[in-house]
């Protein structure tokens, strides 16, 4: 299973919001130039995150966006699920999709194994929150550990 774009442009994005918003709200610009995503990606990803209700906006001149929740209540899955769709390795597993069932699943071994597949992505991803990922920011940069890569 592979992340397109827009899951992992999208956590970067609201990683960013967590890290830098100290309650104020953040330009989709500055967003774009700390994680190297352009503006008008950026408002692509931020639409369904608001209407997911994980980042509110405020108007103005001093506006932006920030977090609707505290980082310790928001997952990478509530990121992941609402930029991406169900998380599964096969269609076959989709919790909420009944029409991609073949006419085998009844008794296919495969989509047990792919089942705990499922299980084992959604159990991690919905384990770790964006204060999680702070915390491994702030140890990271504690330990000076120079990481250099573009992710």
């Amino acid at each position: 299973m592979k992340l397109t774009t827009k899951g992992r442009y999208g956590l970067k994005a609201m990683f960013d919001l967590a890290l830098n918003s100290n309650g104020e709200p953040i330009k989709l610009n500055a967003i774009g130039e700390r994680q190297g995503i352009s503006v008008n990606y950026l408002e692509q990803l931020i639409s369904p995150l608001r209407k997911a209700g994980l980042v509110k906006s405020v108007r103005g001149a001093q506006g932006g966006y920030i977090l609707a929740k505290p980082a310790s209540e928001i997952t990478v899955r509530d990121i992941l699920v609402t930029l991406e769709g169900p998380i599964v390795p096969v269609d076959c597993v989709s919790e909420d999709d009944d029409e991609n069932l073949c006419t085998h699943s009844d008794c296919c071994v495969s989509r047990i194994i792919y089942e705990k597949i499922r299980d084992s992505i959604n159990e991690v991803v919905a384990s770790i929150t964006l204060q999680d990922m702070i915390d491994d920011h702030k140890q990271i940069n504690a330990t000076n550990i120079q990481v250099n890569c573009k992710n």
